[in-house]
């Protein structure tokens, strides 16, 4: 074959998902968001549920995936995204529901929102973006800041004695009865992007399938908070992240 045949355009296949729209991403350069949003198109897209798909968006970085993502939305007030999904998923049972949160908001201020959904294993997706600050509103310690990390409020790092444990919420919601999928991801590579895919649509088969709640953690880069190129962000969360917040399955009930 010759090559010129291989490199055709009607032979590409790759291509943006049809569901998201052409609006310019205002996420700062190497933020995971849009790539993570970029996966949640494809899942909805790939299993024919635009016109079933609900997103529910709170406070924070987060709040913007109704910018970009062609579906129907709902914004929460901080913290609350799990409450509402509860509502929208018990009166409507055939449609997926799903939070988008990050970490200052689900396991901060969400935290008993979040545990109690998952508790009673609401038939729902949730989506948590981890990266360890508050990313938004100016880099300060979020629950999920690492030991010795520095940010706006701790510029010497995290004192254990002082702030307390980083909290490892991904690991809580696995002791819950009500969850069936808790799953730590990334999306730092090619590779990491791909099982990330498949994270998300096994979630989602799950809660069309009324399986309980599904939770899939995205260990993320905050460039901006982090105060560091998007290079030296991801080597960073490699070398510190990983570490603390394992990736793969906490829990996968089949």
């Amino acid at each position: 074959m010759e090559l010129n045949n291989i490199i055709k355009p009607e032979n590409l296949v790759y291509g943006k998902p049809r569901l998201m729209n052409d609006n310019s991403m205002h996420y700062c350069p190497g933020c995971s968001h849009g790539v993570i949003h970029k996966l949640i198109a494809e899942v909805i897209e790939e299993m024919n549920l635009e016109e079933q798909t609900i997103g529910i968006s709170p406070v924070g970085c987060a709040v913007f995936a109704y910018n970009y993502i062609d579906i129907d939305w709902i914004e929460a007030a901080h913290g609350r995204a799990p409450a509402v999904a509860t509502a929208v998923k018990r009166l409507n049972p055939d449609k997926m529901v799903f939070t988008y949160q990050g970490d200052g908001d689900l396991a901060a201020i969400g935290t008993a929102e979040t545990i109690h959904a998952a508790n009673r294993g609401e038939n729902i997706v949730i989506i948590f973006v981890n990266n360890a600050i508050y990313g938004m509103t100016g880099g300060q310690m979020a629950p999920t800041t690492l030991e010795g990390m520095p940010t706006s409020t701790c510029p010497y790092g995290r004192n254990v004695a002082l702030n307390g444990h980083p909290l490892k919420i991904g690991d809580l919601l696995a002791q819950l009865e009500g969850t069936c999928l808790v799953t730590r991801q990334s999306v730092q590579t090619a590779a990491a992007v791909r099982k990330a895919k498949k994270a998300l649509r096994k979630a989602f088969e799950n809660a069309m399938a009324k399986k309980g709640t599904s939770v899939v953690e995205f260990v993320s880069t905050c460039s901006s908070g982090w105060k560091m190129t998007p290079e030296k962000a991801n080597k960073w969360m490699e070398e510190n992240m990983f570490p603390f917040y394992p990736l793969g399955d906490l829990k996968n009930v089949e």
